[in-house]
């Protein structure tokens, strides 16, 4: 029952990884597209199905390894070697998905980059224009020159 319980893990994690991958590829055309709507959204989304897949991959250890010196592999060819192509799948796309959300994270901090120094820049010619109104919002320039109809 163990054997037939793994391999429905196994199809049922890759189903969820591939999931996890449409939704990384979705964060990756938000980041590019600037949709930051989009990226709250798929966000949730993501943390939830990473949450999802943390839970499947610690339960099939558990179950399967526990009382085995085994790895994955080891275990599935001993035990249900019909399952080693869903397996390398699964390892395929796990890699494949920590690539991706690599580069997802590579852009983020890019994003963030370029908006701490336009922001940086905001608040430098804020400064430099401080005294150019009062507390009243009317234009509090001084000029140094002579005043209309002043001899």
């Amino acid at each position: 029952m163990i054997i037939k319980d793994a391999i429905l893990q196994l199809n049922k994690e890759l189903a969820e990884l591939r999931k996890f991958l449409v939704l990384l590829n979705s964060e990756q055309q938000a980041l590019l597209s600037d949709d930051t709507d989009g990226l709250l959204t798929l966000s949730n989304a993501k943390t939830q199905a990473a949450g999802q897949l943390m839970e499947m991959s610690n339960a099939r250890r558990k179950t399967l390894l526990a009382n085995s010196g085994d790895n994955m592999e080891t275990w599935i060819a001993r035990h249900a070697p019909g399952s080693l192509a869903i397996w390398n799948e699964i390892r395929k796309l796990a890699a494949q998905a920590q690539n991706l959300n690599s580069t997802n994270g590579e852009l983020i901090n890019s994003r963030m980059r370029h908006n701490q120094q336009a922001l940086s820049a905001l608040q430098s010619a804020s400064k430099s224009a401080a005294g150019l109104y009062g507390p009243d919002g009317q234009a509090n320039i001084s000029s140094t020159g002579r005043h209309l109809g002043s001899g």
